[in-house]
């Protein structure tokens, strides 16, 4: 079975990941661990870029991953693991920042001085963030690909299910949203 995997991948770049995809559809439950722990990071990036909230994305990320692994019998080799759960990541980011934009994020005063402030280690420029707040999902989805994921413009096609000219578009005018918000921002 694994000597398939390698088969199928000598006509391109051969993908890791797609041993340990069989070594789970074979039946091994742990291997199942390892693409996660390998892949949790990045993918608790893209969705905290997407929604900007650290529990949420901490709460996307589970859901994410629950999909993964009751659907990856579903994944059909034709692009590299990585790039489709980084599509699943962004889409299932959006969706749920779609469904909470309209949720009410107040808490009750005395509610919010009885827990204690929660440890972030975020870098993040806080003129940045906010900007980032008013953009729409997708146009987050992409520039955090882009600059925080740093993947290319044919990995972001793929991560999104369009073609490398239409990323290419999509990310010139999600910038351009970014820089008139930000140079409208005193």
């Amino acid at each position: 079975m694994v000597s398939a995997v390698i088969d199928k991948t000598k006509s391109g770049s051969f993908d890791e990941d797609l041993v340990v995809v069989e070594r789970f559809l074979a039946g091994d439950r742990r291997a199942f661990e390892d693409l996660y722990s390998k892949y949790y990071e990045k993918v608790f990036a893209i969705a905290r870029g997407v929604l900007m909230d650290s529990d949420e994305a901490a709460d996307a990320v589970q859901e994410i991953f629950t999909l993964v692994y009751r659907h990856l019998g579903r994944f059909d080799r034709r692009s590299r693991f990585s790039t489709w759960l980084f599509r699943v990541a962004v889409n299932r980011s959006i969706q749920e920042a779609r469904r909470t934009r309209y949720r009410s994020r107040t808490v009750e005063l005395t509610e919010a001085t009885s827990k204690a402030a929660p440890e972030e280690t975020d870098t993040t420029d806080p003129k940045v963030h906010a900007i980032m707040l008013k953009l729409a999902p997708a146009d987050r989805a992409l520039l955090v690909l882009f600059y925080w994921e740093e993947l290319s413009l044919q990995d972001i096609a793929d991560s999104i299910g369009c073609g490398v000219n239409a990323a290419k578009t999509r990310l010139y005018r999600a910038r351009e949203r970014f820089r008139v918000l930000y140079e409208a921002q005193p």
